[in-house]
């Protein structure tokens, strides 16, 4: 394989594997090329050679191959990326490992080691470290964006390789042990080549449930606690002698089974599945985990005397359990067994009472989540009180954690719809309520506002029965399922209500009307306060410029207020990354959503109600997908608060999740973020509000958006766009169960964000990361000179956003090949539009990577970003052929007269859109 700069060992074998140890990142990735190299030699010589290199891979041709056998080259090549991700991954993991061997904890960035130490030395005192742990809130939320181009089975033997490659790594093997593993590898990798890659059929949404839920088996529910232990740890390491209490300051949330917008699959059945197997999920664990603790603890009662307040809650449960008298004989002596089997006999029942959805509360049986961990307590106390304090915190103490962080929910699921559908929903309940023969007032019209804030004062009719359109009974429907989740899931099975496409401030008081009609107010009159957060997105341009004086009339309602009260004193607001940059661009999103951001804050502040967002962030850099720490960093000074939540995408989750020491780190990363901007944001100069620095901003955000517009209103653009892409073609990867639109209609406008960014990634013009850019930097030093470049170079030092910007352009630029993409565009028929697009997009690309560079005052594109570069030298030499192959798999698809005949471009196609994805590593 010609891009590869890791060179084979000479006369390298399989079986010699072991013969150093422990491996570098280098020769793991050698062995893995060569176990592949090994699999696919024996069943097609010839696509060895062209992963190799050799033979027809020379001149860069493969298209006298048979479908067959190109099918067998873009699948090889796919594995290959995987297999270096992973190979990349283990490699960051031990990488940390030997700083912190060689250096100690507090060295690796990204860990509360580190950040803590840092307090400490700062001077900042226990009493703030604990009022900021206190108010933490740490919510990643998982989507089921369709991003994801791996199937669970692909991703399950990526975890074993994983595992693999860290047994491997060890030194105490023998050469029969070491071969013995490499064997296990080989099979692996042979395995994963007889896999199929495409996805037959589009997953249902309860296949997406599953998926979700896959990443807690693997490494969520035990990488949790586990992350609560290094806090734990550091606090006592940097503050000894104070006292910490630790809250579930990290959890999880999910859209899958919640999220309706534009997904007609997503039904209150639906709904109501996804709450029934979140909740199994996390008490399964459970089961299994006190099993083990009940298997363990065979504690005697001479041995370690319990406490008599014990023996009192030991004798009342097995007197209360129904057959304590059997559980007390079975384990003599032992109480603290007896205790377990006595919790696992109720978890039992609980699970039964879930699975048949028979809520039965009965002393036999947990009701809830805090009754287990109400009996964990009592555990941990006993054993505490019996002189095994230290067994209590290692055995019991993580159990308890991981209870109060999953509850009997797994994860809180959000309700997502757009504001058309609730608008929608409230005509109909405007017609079945009002008594008029007219059709309702317009939505955007003062008479429809007044009549919402009308019907909000009046006293609830009960559930009442209302002549409503089917799809108004559904959106309804969809509110009550939250009505009192205590009485079938747990208390904190859901999120909260998004309202997507929020426009007004009519349309968030619309879903508390809505909400009030579903009995979701506290009150039984239905005017005091909503017991669902009700969640406004704001994803254009136009929406975020609006967003403050949305929120400033949305929070002088009482109603609001009270209902944001009685939730913890916030209101969050989410704001959306991937939409803004379809609508303005790179550049003119970033500060779009950083004024937004600071403007809302200081709504927050003057209402007397905070504002904690919600970020709406994809995988690629395109929708937000920066590095973490980096991202965090740049937020405004003050906007986080420790309260954060942001949505985690398709390969982002399985990126970051699917292998527990990279899900270990991943989630440590977001945790010390957002705890350092909480502790440290609004004493840093580097996030010092400067009018100078803002005003250039500003200058720069409205050029390149200017640039960008004029590209997007080009009236060649979309033909150009379907043509030089496959985006169409996308649609026929079955990675997801929700459309590509929302509502059917053929334009960019209702085109979704993920898309959009996925085809220009696949046709290597990757406009989405960069566009307007260069005409900004441009049209800046256009009027200021040799002094507004100065400025920017200073900017580019001190401004944390800028600098990010800047970052991000440059390892997007990386990826742009305009010789390729010249390649797609002669796919376009139309010259016209052809021509047009194209040399817009070619000279803006000049102009950006020149401007670019006398910013940076580097001497060319990402010259900071060594190991980025590096990464891609091993990847573009190939995508490059799977790109070529591509334009001639769509020319020759399109040009089929019938279905039939599609069908023999139709798999390669696929398979190529799915290569090109993981040498990316990003989708959408």
């Amino acid at each position: 394989m010609t891009d590869r700069e890791i060179a084979l060992p000479p006369g390298w074998n399989p079986s010699d594997a072991g013969a150093k140890a422990p491996l570098s990142g280098e020769e793991t990735a050698d062995i893995l090329f060569q176990l592949l190299l090994d699999v696919v030699r024996q069943q097609y010589p010839q696509v060895a050679d062209v992963l190799a290199g050799d033979s027809v891979a020379k001149d860069g041709k493969v298209s006298d191959f048979s479908p067959e056998l190109l099918s067998r080259v873009f699948q090889v090549h796919g594995i290959w990326f995987q297999l270096l991700a992973i190979v990349e991954q283990h490699a960051a993991m031990r990488l940390r490992r030997l700083i912190e061997r060689e250096r100690g904890p507090d060295a690796v960035q990204g860990t509360f080691a580190n950040l803590i130490s840092e307090a400490a030395r700062l001077g900042v005192g226990a009493p703030e470290l604990s009022d900021k742990l206190a108010s933490m809130r740490i919510r990643p939320v998982i989507t089921a964006h369709p991003t994801e181009a791996k199937r669970v089975t692909v991703l399950e033997k990526h975890r074993r390789i994983y595992r693999l490659l860290v047994d491997l790594e060890q030194t105490r093997w023998t050469e029969r042990e070491r071969a013995s593993l490499i064997d296990q590898l080989r099979d692996e990798i042979e395995l994963l080549w007889m896999t199929g890659e495409l996805r037959l059929e589009k997953p249902s949404v309860d296949q997406e449930v599953a998926w979700g839920l896959h990443f807690f088996h693997e490494t969520l529910f035990e990488g949790v606690p586990e992350l609560l232990k290094k806090l734990d740890r550091a606090l006592h390491q940097f503050y000894p002698g104070d006292t910490f209490a630790l809250t579930p300051v990290f959890q999880f949330g999910s859209w899958i089974g919640g999220d309706r917008d534009g997904n007609p699959f997503v039904t209150n059945t639906v709904t109501r599945r996804a709450l029934t197997e979140n909740a199994l999920a996390s008490m399964r664990h459970y089961e299994q985990r006190i099993l083990i603790l009940q298997q363990r603890m065979s504690i005697t009662e001479r041995a370690l005397p319990p406490p008599e307040a014990f023996r009192a809650v030991l004798a009342r449960t097995l007197a209360e359990i129904g057959d304590g008298e059997a559980i007390a004989h079975r384990n003599p002596g032992e109480p603290y067994r007896q205790f377990l089997s006595c919790m696992l006999r109720k978890l039992r029942a609980a699970i039964a009472n879930t699975e048949q959805g028979n809520w039965n509360k009965t002393a036999a049986s947990y009701s809830n989540a805090d009754e287990l961990i109400a009996d964990l307590s009592v555990l941990e106390e006993a054993l505490t009180a019996g002189g095994s304090g230290e067994l209590a915190s290692r055995l019991i103490r993580p159990l308890r954690w991981t209870v109060e962080v999953f509850r009997f929910r797994t994860v809180r699921l959000d309700l997502r719809e757009n504001s058309t559908r609730l608008t929608e929903t409230l005509q109909s309940l405007w017609k079945a309520t009002s008594g008029q023969e007219r059709d309702p007032p317009k939505p955007d019209s003062e008479e429809w506002k007044a009549w919402i804030i009308a019907e909000l004062a009046r006293p609830r009719q009960g559930d009442r029965e209302l002549n409503l359109s089917p799809e108004a009974q559904e959106t309804l429907g969809m509110f009550k399922l939250a009505q009192d989740p205590r009485e079938e899931f747990d208390r904190e099975a859901f999120g909260s209500f998004i309202l997507s496409m929020t426009r007004s401030a009519a349309d968030i008081l619309g879903a508390y009307l809505v909400a009030k009609e579903a009995g979701l107010f506290r009150d039984a009159a239905g005017v005091e306060a909503c017991t669902l957060p009700i969640v406004p997105l704001f994803e254009t341009i136009t929406d975020l410029r609006a967003a403050p004086g949305i929120m400033r009339e949305l929070l002088s309602v009482p109603v609001v207020r009270r209902s944001a009260r009685g939730l913890g004193g916030l209101q969050e607001v989410m704001i959306g990354y991937s939409d803004s940059n379809k609508d303005g661009g790179f550049l003119s999103s970033n500060w779009e959503l950083a004024k937004a951001q600071n403007r809302l804050t200081k709504v927050g502040s003057e209402s007397g109600i905070g504002i904690a967002f919600f970020h709406g962030r994809g995988g690629s850099v395109s929708r937000g997908g920066s590095p973490t720490a980096q991202a965090i960093a740049a937020q405004p000074a003050g906007s986080i608060r420790g309260r954060f939540r942001v949505t985690e995408q398709g390969e982002v989750v399985s990126f970051k999740y699917a292998n527990r020491g990279t899900a270990a780190y991943q989630m440590e990363v977001l945790a010390t973020g957002v705890f350092q901007h909480a502790l440290m944001s609004e004493r840093e100069h580097a996030l010092t509000p400067s009018a100078e620095f803002d005003e250039a901003m500003e200058a720069l955000s409205g050029a390149s958006h200017a640039a960008y517009a004029g590209l997007i209103g080009h009236p060649g653009l979309l033909a150009y766009f379907q043509a030089a892409s496959p985006l169409e073609e996308i649609s026929l990867l079955n990675i997801g169960s929700r459309p590509a639109r929302r509502f059917g209609a053929r334009s960019l406008s209702d085109l979704r964000a993920i898309p959009w960014v996925f085809a220009w990634a696949q046709n290597r013009h990757v406009i989405t990361g960069w566009y307007g850019v260069g005409s900004g930097i441009a049209s800046f030093l256009d009027v200021r000179k040799e002094r507004g470049a100065a400025l920017l170079q200073r900017m580019f030092k001190e401004s944390r956003l800028f600098r990010l910007v800047i970052g991000e352009v440059e390892k997007t630029m990386c990826l742009v090949d305009l010789d390729i993409a010249r390649e797609y565009a002669g796919l376009v028929t139309d010259e016209e539009a052809r021509e047009g697009v194209f040399s817009l997009i070619e000279a803006e690309f000049k102009l950006t990577r020149d401007m670019v560079l006398r910013v940076s005052q580097d001497g060319e594109i990402a010259e900071r970003f060594p190991r980025y570069r590096s990464l891609l030298q091993h990847r573009l030499p190939t995508i490059n052929k799977v790109s070529r192959e591509q334009v001639e798999l769509l020319r020759g698809f399109r040009a089929c007269p019938t279905e039939l005949e599609k069908e023999a471009y139709k798999s390669n196609l696929l398979l190529s859109i799915n290569c090109i994805a993981s040498g990316l590593g990003a989708t959408g």
